[in-house]
């Protein structure tokens, strides 16, 4: 069993930029924009308990913002089992983290989230 628990600082740039996107788009009133970088966000970092956590609590308060009860109610879990999952390494690579998808449900990774973690030298996301 492999443990994760920091992410490398070549990624973490990737991941906060996603991060500073979500903010920015979300300041302007561009949810839907919002809302796909705090994905993408979660794909980069939900190998690193503090940053798969940290995005679904993001998440869970975009899903407060937007009054959804489904979403809300979906990240709770999440935001709990998240990080421990990322832990002792259990994650679905590629899933997306909102309350629209199975939260075990691995994804195909977007080529371009693919080039980024090639770019950071990870070469099993």
């Amino acid at each position: 069993m492999k443990f994760y628990t920091s992410i490398p600082q070549k990624l973490n740039s990737y991941f906060e930029l996603e991060l500073e996107k979500y903010r920015q788009e979300f300041k302007n009133g561009n949810l839907t924009l919002a809302w796909n970088h705090l994905e993408r966000a979660h794909i980069i970092g939900q190998k690193y308990p503090f940053e798969h956590s940290y995005v679904h609590w993001k998440m869970l308060q975009f899903g407060i913002h937007i009054k959804s009860t489904k979403e809300v109610f979906g990240q709770i879990p999440r935001l709990i089992f998240g990080g421990v999952k990322s832990f002792v390494g259990k994650i679905p690579v590629g899933n997306p983290g909102g309350a629209n998808v199975p939260p075990l449900k691995p994804f195909p990774i977007h080529p371009e989230l693919q080039e980024i973690f090639q770019k950071a030298g990870i070469t099993n996301p």
